[in-house]
């Protein structure tokens, strides 16, 4: 029989397979995959990648398969575009909530639907840019009326202050006479017409990933995702949250005034208005893709105040840390982090369907953005219901499911940070929050084993981890994409007691067989 040609992203099939990790998974059940060996008997898999964070409830949910069935028996409409869908405005409310519940608040968020978190963090940078857009049109609709009433008041017997005015229009308005208003403001429009069309920036943290596609991939710090891909989309600066100075150094630079004219006892003077060029500031509460770090509540702050003397509005992406895996619905609201968009993805699908949501400030919201903006799949009655009753399994019994998450994470926690102690040669160190843990090893490109200095020297450390550990244990992890030296745990609330034994006793070989410098083993074990 020939072969079959891999023709599915063939050189991440290949290369997987290099590693030990091409298996193919027949089935999943709580926090475990079943694939077949070469016998064809069942091999249990502890599973502590979760989806990336998708399965807060764990695999095929007995509960979530059992509903998604009745749907399907009942012919449920999945493509019923543009009709009216009661059971998105009730997740909307549900999630609205929670919000309410957990950030203080009465305020009220708009919902806009997508189909994944990529997708998700599209939308509410669509719509801080469709605001940014329409702030700039009132500005400088704002900006010809207080022209015009100039033009008014000069002719009424009022008179131009020069102070700045050749200092604020620069050199080519030289020759404009103070009086002479038509010059003036022809200058003026001049000015602002080009500074008006200055191109948007994004703000976002060091070590921020907030996916793929051609707008979330220029938020994304990891230069290897997005450089080939720059001159697609919106530029953005990324901030060392570790340094205020920086922060207000950046914002600085990247602000921009428009020249306006404002008459105040028969006199005319020329003045300066922030024009809104940072369109957002996008982070992260908890960072995934850098290593799982807890933002700093500090850091968070000075982003918040910085941000309000601009009205730069925030965007929380919480499309990994969101859904419970703080022990909280929201992991923002353990840092007082309220944005006026917050994204949601991964596990609202229940770990079943592929379903996203924007939430939107209703202060900022504009009703136009649902005019510009659809999505073929998103909001459909399947994904949308499924969504709607996993929030409502994670609200059962006054919010079980987020106390779990806590317990169950500290369990974990404490379980890592014994490895640390006994292992501080290797385990450089252990952090997180709820059921969101990086273990980060230290560097190994020096390793006297040849095998592991160059995994180590290409980034791929944690891939080489990961094989060893499925092919030695039967068990499941994976390094975070932008800190491959660091394993990620984001297992679902049902996490038992005998499981974190098993990933005990697997991490205490991985690290053995490192102070051993093993490459061999680490590679074909």
């Amino acid at each position: 029989m020939v072969e079959k040609l891999e023709l599915a992203e063939p050189h991440l099939a290949g290369w997987l397979s290099s590693l030990g990790l091409g298996v193919e998974y027949i089935r999943s059940q709580g926090n475990t995959l079943f694939y077949r060996d070469d016998q064809g008997a069942e091999i249990p898999v502890l599973d502590l990648v979760g989806g990336y964070g998708s399965a807060i409830l764990g695999h095929n949910n007995p509960e979530i398969v059992a509903y998604a069935k009745s749907l399907l028996d009942q012919g449920t409409p999945i493509h019923a575009q543009f009709s009216r869908h009661p059971y998105a405005n009730d997740l909307a409310w549900k999630i609205n909530r929670i919000l309410q519940r957990e950030f203080g608040t009465d305020e009220h968020y708009s919902a806009v639907f997508a189909n994944s978190g990529a997708e998700a963090v599209e939308v509410a940078v669509k719509h801080a840019e469709l605001d940014r857009v329409m702030r700039l049109a009132e500005l400088a609709e704002d900006i010809e009326t207080h022209l015009d009433r100039a033009h008014a008041a000069v002719r009424s017997g009022a008179h131009v202050a020069g102070d700045g005015v050749v200092e604020l229009l620069g050199p080519e308005a030289e020759s404009a006479d103070a009086g002479d208003i038509a010059r003036l403001t022809d200058a003026i429009r001049i000015v602002n017409r080009e500074r008006m069309a200055a191109r948007p920036v994004f703000l976002a943290p060091e070590g921020s990933f907030h996916g793929k596609l051609v707008g979330s991939v220029q938020l994304t710090h990891n230069v290897g995702y997005r450089a080939p891909f720059t001159a697609l989309a919106a530029r953005c600066r990324f901030v060392p949250l570790d340094r205020p100075d920086v922060l207000e150094k950046i914002v600085a630079e990247e602000r921009r005034t428009l020249l306006d004219l404002i008459v105040e006892d028969d006199v005319v003077r020329l003045i300066e208005r922030e024009l809104p060029v940072i369109c957002a500031f996008i982070l992260e509460p908890i960072q995934g893709e850098a290593g799982i770090r807890v933002l700093d509540q500090d850091a968070v702050r000075r982003v918040q105040e910085v941000c309000a003397t601009i009205d730069c509005p925030i965007i929380v992406d919480e499309v990994q840390s969101g859904m419970g895996r703080s022990g909280a619905f929201f992991a923002g609201s353990h840092l007082g982090l309220q944005g006026d968009y917050i994204t949601l993805a991964k596990s609202l699908g229940g770990g079943i369907a592929k379903a996203g949501l924007t939430l939107i400030r209703g202060s900022r919201y504009r009703t136009d953005f649902e005019l510009v903006h659809s999505s073929t799949f998103a909001k459909d009655s399947f994904s949308t219901l499924i969504a709607g009753r996993t929030v409502d399994l994670l609200e059962r019994d006054n919010g079980r499911a987020y106390r779990l998450a806590a317990e169950r994470g500290d369990r974990l926690l404490a379980m890592l940070g014994r490895l640390e102690e006994e292992f501080g040669d290797v385990v450089k160190d252990v952090r997180g929050k709820g059921l969101m843990i990086g273990l980060e090893f230290h560097d190994q490109s020096g390793s006297t084993s040849g095998i592991i200095r160059e995994q180590a020297q290409a980034g791929l450390l944690g891939y080489l981890f990961a094989g060893y550990l499925l092919r030695a244990h039967a068990i499941r992890i994976f390094p975070t994409a932008s800190a491959t030296n660091t394993l990620r745990l984001e297992p679902s609330v049902y996490l038992t007691d005998d499981e974190i034994t098993r990933a005990d006793k697997g991490l205490r070989g991985l690290i053995a067989v490192l102070r051993r410098q093993d490459g061999e083993t680490l590679l074909h074990a």
